[in-house]
């Protein structure tokens, strides 16, 4: 059996809007370590920007006091972001994904947030317990994830 490699990072910090750049920062050295170009860098840090003002504006309503944890858990395969929350929960099953020619053209601002974060990111999962523990999972794989690896067996 083959032991599965994964390190992890982590950063809890105060749940300030002053603290995003510290974040991606924190976010984009990683990801640029393991080696994804700076498109993708890019794709990452707006997309742990979004997860972390959700959480700051709506979870916890900007109350500066509560804890915002980052875990970032890379693999052989993947760059996996969780950021946990112990604010006031959501359904994400009721957040519905914007049409963006009416919003444009209506030249609205925010509520991006989960449309964006489901672009850039390859997967977005969340675990939802109002009050104890909020998650939101987002995963960018170092391998375009329909891209299929080609064995070839010698004669």
């Amino acid at each position: 059996m083959i032991a599965k490699s994964v390190h992890e990072y982590k950063l809890r910090i105060p749940s300030q809007t002053d603290n995003l750049e510290l974040i991606r920062v924190f976010v984009a050295k990683l990801a640029e370590k393991v080696g994804f170009d700076s498109d993708d860098i890019g794709k990452i840090e707006l997309a742990i920007d979004e997860a972390c003002t959700n959480v700051i504006k709506h979870a916890y309503n900007g109350d500066r006091s509560k804890p915002l944890d980052i875990a970032i858990q890379i693999d052989f395969q993947k760059f996996a972001i969780v950021v946990t929350d112990q604010g006031k929960g959501f359904n994400p099953k009721k957040v519905n994904i914007p049409n963006m020619d009416k919003y444009l053209a209506e030249l609205r601002v925010g509520g991006l947030g989960i449309y964006l974060m489901k672009t850039l990111m390859d997967e977005v999962d969340y675990d939802i317990k109002p009050g104890v523990k909020n998650q939101v999972r987002m995963v960018k794989y170092f391998l375009d994830k329909n891209s299929k690896i080609v064995q070839t067996e010698k004669a």
